[in-house]
């Protein structure tokens, strides 16, 4: 059913982005032709095991990890339960401390708060007002019995990078595992595990042009890890892995890993463009460190404008949010966070690959006439 004549202009690729053709034409082969279960031995379960060998290989090289330091997941969301309360529950000999940020991922504030409940202690270190993590609270917060440290790449409301290097220094002079959510920022930025310090990376293929449903856990060598799905042999949890799925995952990250220089140059600079332009307004604020973060994220907020009522005056042209997809409807703990009001409204705009310098300036000259109209 179309509700547009048009199809508005899609600003929203923080929440998820569409599959690349390239990725898609990859992954068809293996809905129908190379159907076999990668368990099974004989020629067709060989011939998904290869590619799947083949992307295990690809996510690998992308972050400079080992190809068996690569657990294929359903998303993102497994991949940090995994992380976290896989490595609580391998821990508990040594301590039941673990460090996070109070601007993290509801996929990873969540398990911290499930192990509350089973005794752990969880410190939430903050954010300064740019949304950066203070290195010398960090290493303040290590205790003999810490046992991870959980700190995202890049915030996916925000888009502020944090400087991942400096933190895994400090958690390998206190010999405390590090993970990261890195979701955002693979195919974005440079994320070398061995150069950060990295000793768990999460990440996933929605967001990076391939399909849905598919994540990946990198877990270093010699990292214990407890599996929080029992069944078969496969990965650390149990299940089928989905052949059409991994594939996609590989192709996207490979593709992302070519693109990410000179399509982060493009977004960077369109993002900046809508920036300048939105500034003709008063009373708007950048939320976010503008140099440290994503070449691709911009969040501003509105004051004397309801966050609901830009949407809607927004909606027939553009299609965007005002923060996570995933807590939709509530306020923003990212922005409380950081000290805005619930009164401002918020926009994230999201630009990605079919983002155009025109698409640019007919938001941007929509935002501000929409602005200007909520304010009278």
């Amino acid at each position: 059913m179309e509700i547009f004549k048009h199809k508005p202009i899609y600003l929203d690729h923080q929440a998820t982005t569409p599959v690349d053709e390239r990725v898609l034409a990859a992954m068809v082969p293996f809905f129908t032709e190379y159907f076999g279960n990668p368990a099974s031995n004989h020629f067709y379960g060989w011939t998904a095991m290869a590619a799947i060998d083949q992307a295990r290989l690809q996510v690998a090289t992308a972050i400079g990890a080992q190809p068996e330091e690569i657990i294929f997941t359903s998303g993102a969301t497994e991949a940090n339960n995994l992380a976290i309360k896989g490595v609580a529950e391998a821990s508990l000999q040594r301590g039941r401390h673990i460090i996070t940020v109070k601007t993290e991922h509801s996929a990873v504030l969540a398990p911290c708060g499930y192990l509350e409940k089973l005794g752990f202690s969880v410190t939430y270190l903050p954010v300064d007002d740019r949304g950066l993590v203070a290195i010398a609270d960090l290493a303040a917060a290590i205790r003999p019995d810490t046992i991870l440290v959980s700190v995202m790449a890049a915030n996916n409301e925000i888009g502020v990078i944090q400087p991942l290097a400096e933190i895994g220094e400090i958690c390998r002079q206190h010999q405390v595992p590090f993970h990261t959510d890195a979701v955002q920022a693979i195919g974005y930025v440079p994320i070398n595990v061995d150069d950060c310090g990295v000793d768990l990376l999460s990440l996933t293929a929605h967001k990076l042009y391939g399909p849905k449903g598919i994540g990946a856990l990198y877990v270093r060598s010699g990292q214990a890890l407890a599996a929080q799905q029992l069944g078969g042999g496969e990965e650390k949890r149990a299940g089928t892995l989905a052949t059409m799925l991994i594939v996609g995952l590989g192709e996207a990250i490979t593709l992302g890993m070519t693109m990410r220089d000179q399509e982060s140059l493009r977004l960077r600079t369109l993002r900046d463009a809508l920036w300048q332009h939105l500034q003709e307004l008063p009373d708007v604020q950048l939320n976010g460190d503008l140099q440290q973060r994503l070449p691709h994220n911009l969040n501003v907020s509105f004051a004397g404008v309801q966050t609901s009522g830009l949407l809607r005056e927004l909606q027939p042209l553009v299609s965007l949010s005002s923060g996570a997809a995933c807590a939709s409807g509530r306020p923003s703990h990212v922005l409380a966070t950081l000290g805005r009001s619930k009164a401002e409204a918020n926009l994230r705009f999201g630009l990605g690959r079919g983002t155009t310098q025109v698409e640019i300036d007919r938001v941007a000259e929509a935002t501000i006439k929409a602005v200007r109209l909520l304010r009278s």
